[in-house]
């Protein structure tokens, strides 16, 4: 490009010349100190997409983003492709009440009404339970609210949730409720949309089967991970339990066993043809495992896993989830909680016991990765968002914005008797303080800073849930880890973009560092990890 001459015409079209206009010192200072606070702006903006992004994905996980927007008076939701509005609905909550209602139908929901409460479908029981708490915790008609989750809430909100996630993100079949409105159909039903709402949120694209095909046997449906691409066939059993979810003693088994019919289920289920990789889901329908380290069937869960896998066929491996959601049988606990059993059935690198070196874990993991995605959504089951926008409660609820990264404020707690204004740069939580120290550069001087904001309880419930990204930070720094293995990862997460002379640096004085030296950045970095990470682990 040739240079512009400084006595030329300026090319911003201001008919000056150049060397007074765009090429002058000072405009030029200028133009740079714009730029860099533009470039600053987009840095930020993009900053803040990754955390809005972060805690919507908590909240509704990896399906198609709940889509809403408010129109006057009235909240619009879509459902696929239909469209539902309201005046009343504040909350998710709120439509999903009133979602279920309009998908089950009016007339069969008030012919069950009418029925004595131990003759009514177990939906319209867990109804009436629902509308008994709603109303001895109301405050008042029209205002936001918390209240105890109760197993009925569960059962009832989360049968709501799994059918709008269906016809969200696939198909809500007339013969799917059907199912669930027959007595005789609707456990299976049941459990089948529990299933399905557990893998949209972790992440996979369901394709439905043709049940009125008799042809051929075939699985529930088909699912395909947006993460690896991945198709799988999938099939979902629960155990039949007299007296429960309206199962008798004809269909029902009297064993106290709650693994006796495991066996069963999953030789039913390696028999139907499989063209791609199988995931097979069995609920064991028990009472919940209450105060125990782990549920008090998984050893024997295990055992009849281990024997069927000895006389395996070719083609019939599967990542089997042992389940018990165990919410129905809860109904008015307000800690019910669900359990699951992870077992790779042919699959020796996939949740089998045994000790297991940090790095072959972490192998193991994103080899596996799907397997390991089911399993964290069924732990977060039944996860019902909070809010209709993604955002935390804590702000959508409250006239009260949160403290951002990047974001720049006046605040009158500080030593200036004027306030400073100043711009996030960092934030930290102290819980038993209920307070976020933070980190501020003022924009008069440049001096950095630490203020303290307090937390109320419903800000700090949405720290706890959502960490860092809370206040806009993308990476969140202060996890909470469970165990070695969360701390490992979380490790080497923080490392993943580490130059490569950056690790050949901090590794200097490995004991072991010409081997490390032949290593490509990311094995190196899995094996410094694992070292830091047992480091810690022994000196706690």
């Amino acid at each position: 490009m040739a240079k512009i001459p400084r006595n030329a015409k300026c090319p911003c079209g201001s008919d000056i010349k150049y060397k007074k206009c765009c090429g002058s010192p000072t405009k030029t200072a200028e133009n740079d100190s714009q730029q860099a606070r533009a470039m600053t702006n987009v840095a930020n903006l993009h900053q803040r997409h990754i955390s809005d992004e972060a805690i919507r994905v908590a909240q509704q996980g990896l399906g198609r983003p709940i889509i809403s927007a408010n129109l006057g008076d009235y909240t619009i939701v879509a459902a696929g492709s239909k469209i539902h509005w309201s005046k009343q609905w504040k909350t998710f909550n709120d439509f999903l009440l009133d979602y279920i209602k309009k998908t089950l139908g009016s007339d069969w929901g008030n012919a069950e009404l009418s029925k004595p409460v131990e003759y009514r479908h177990p939906i319209i029981q867990w109804y009436d339970l629902v509308c008994r708490q709603q109303a001895s915790q109301a405050k008042k008609a029209g205002e936001v609210y918390t209240g105890w989750m109760t197993g009925a809430i569960y059962c009832y909100l989360g049968l709501a949730y799994n059918l709008y996630l269906l016809d969200h993100n696939v198909e809500l079949q007339a013969r799917l409720v059907a199912r669930l409105k027959d007595i005789k159909q609707f456990q299976g039903a049941y459990y089948e949309l529990i299933v399905a709402n557990c893998l949209i949120r972790a992440g996979f694209e369901l394709v439905l089967e043709d049940e009125a095909d008799r042809s051929t046997k075939h699985c529930e449906f088909a699912a395909r991970s947006k993460t690896t691409r991945k198709r799988y066939w999938i099939e979902a059993k629960m155990r039949s339990v007299p007296g429960i979810l309206g199962k008798t003693k004809q269909d029902g088994s009297a064993s106290r066993d709650p693994t006796s019919r495991l066996s069963k289920h999953l030789s039913e289920a390696l028999k139907k043809p499989a063209p791609d990789e199988r995931i097979v889901f069995i609920d064991l329908n028990t009472e919940p495992s209450e105060g125990l380290k782990e549920p008090s069937w998984v050893n024997q869960a295990s055992r009849r896993l281990k024997d069927r896998e000895r006389n395996l066929q070719v083609g019939q491996e599967a990542y089997v989830f042992i389940t018990n959601m165990s919410y129905h049988r809860e109904q008015h606990s307000s800690s019910p909680s669900g359990e699951a059993l992870a077992y790779g059935l042919g699959l020796p690198d996939f949740a089998k016991p045994g000790p297991v070196r940090l790095t072959h874990w972490y192998r193991q993991k994103q080899k596996h990765i799907d397997g390991y995605n089911i399993m964290e959504s069924l732990k977060d089951y039944p996860r019902i968002p909070d809010t209709l926008d993604g955002r935390p409660a804590s702000e959508t609820f409250s006239k009260n914005q949160r403290i951002r990264v990047g974001e720049t404020y006046f605040s009158d707690d500080a030593d200036n008797q004027d306030g400073v204004v100043g711009t996030v740069t960092s934030s930290t939580v102290n819980e038993d303080e209920k307070k976020a120290y933070v980190a501020i550069t003022t924009r008069d001087t440049g001096k950095g800073m630490i203020l303290t904001a307090e937390l109320s309880d419903a800000e700090l419930a949405d720290y706890r849930l959502y960490g860092d990204a809370y206040f806009g930070e993308p990476q969140n720094r202060h996890a909470k880890c469970q165990d070695i293995f969360d701390f490992y990862e979380w490790l080497v997460n923080c490392y993943s973009e580490t130059p490569y002379e950056k690790l050949i640096e901090l590794a200097k004085d490995h004991p072991d560092i010409e081997r490390l030296r032949q290593l490509d950045r990311d094995d190196m970095v899995l094996e410094l990890c694992e070292g830091w990470a047992h480091a810690a682990n022994s000196s706690r």
